[in-house]
């Protein structure tokens, strides 16, 4: 007893120290001389910036990937609005039965995007953002490649969190070498994912590509590859990427919905993105 009663002790002291203990320097940030080259700091209300964020409508009426369920509406402030220093995308349960694209969802989301307005080759971004829960949600913070098909334009996942597993958070790299349940990733647990704002960030170099929550690195992609037969299917990198800001419900990675968690919003409180003086800012 005597025993037990001490393991259980030192099993509380060190839980105690461990939550008192500092955060980890950190290491996660601007290389030195790196310029802020275009951001959103979301501090005038209404509808998204419509010369930074387009909307992603395109597979609405023919089914979205991977089996997910919203209907990703166009500028509505109920899915995608600025407000108080801040964009709150929403989704919902509602049908768009009305829209001449919906196709037959029952939860309407929304999908903003880059494409054609800002695309980067490299450069160190960041998203302080605070992510839904609930059974069904599919938050993501990414980037897709400008040409060429899934996954040949490579993807690069900075941030997803699904609901049934709260406060996992996980980065992704997607490429023809790996993708879908292949892709190279790392997964990080933050408690209060869904209660409070964290930095998402992701350095993409010419050497490697590394993700990060708060200054802290979880994942080093380097590029091992580089002048081997067939080192494209591994680093996909080299040409420009957009950004995307969405929550999707359900599918195969969101698994089984709650009806009864909505409206569920993510809060994005900026985007920031940096790079080298001699690239010469976006697109």
């Amino acid at each position: 007893m005597r025993r037990l009663l001490a393991a259980s002790l030192a099993s509380l002291a060190g839980a105690a120290a461990a939550a008192n203990a500092p955060p980890p320097p950190e290491t996660l940030k601007p290389p030195p001389g790196w310029q802020l080259v275009w951001s959103d700091e979301f501090d005038v209300d209404g509808l998204p910036d419509p010369k930074k964020w387009g909307y992603d409508t395109f597979f609405n009426q023919k089914g979205w990937f991977n089996h997910e369920q919203q209907y990703y509406a166009g500028p509505r402030a109920e899915n995608a609005v600025v407000r108080d220093g801040r964009l709150v995308i929403t989704a919902r349960k509602e049908t768009r039965s009305a829209a001449i694209d919906w196709g037959g969802q029952r939860y309407t989301s929304a999908r903003l995007f880059t494409r054609g307005l800002a695309e980067w080759t490299t450069g160190f971004f960041e998203v302080r953002a605070k992510l839904p829960c609930g059974l069904g949600t599919w938050p993501a913070i990414w980037m897709l490649g400008t040409h060429g098909d899934w996954p040949a334009n490579g993807e690069l996942d900075i941030m997803e969190h699904i609901g049934r597993n709260p406060g996992r958070v996980m980065s992704t790299i997607h490429t023809p070498a790996g993708s879908g349940a292949h892709g190279v990733g790392a997964a990080v647990t933050l408690a209060d994912a869904c209660d409070a704002f964290h930095r998402y960030q992701m350095l993409w170099t010419e050497r490697d590509i590394t993700f990060g929550v708060d200054g802290v690195n979880n994942l080093t992609y380097p590029r091992l590859d580089v002048g081997a037969a067939g080192a494209a299917r591994a680093w996909p990198f080299d040409g420009p990427q957009f950004l995307l800001l969405n929550i999707a419900i359900g599918g195969d990675l969101g698994g089984p919905i709650d009806d009864s968690i909505f409206p569920v919003t993510m809060e994005v409180d900026y985007v920031r993105v940096w790079q080298a003086p001699a690239q010469g800012g976006s697109r």
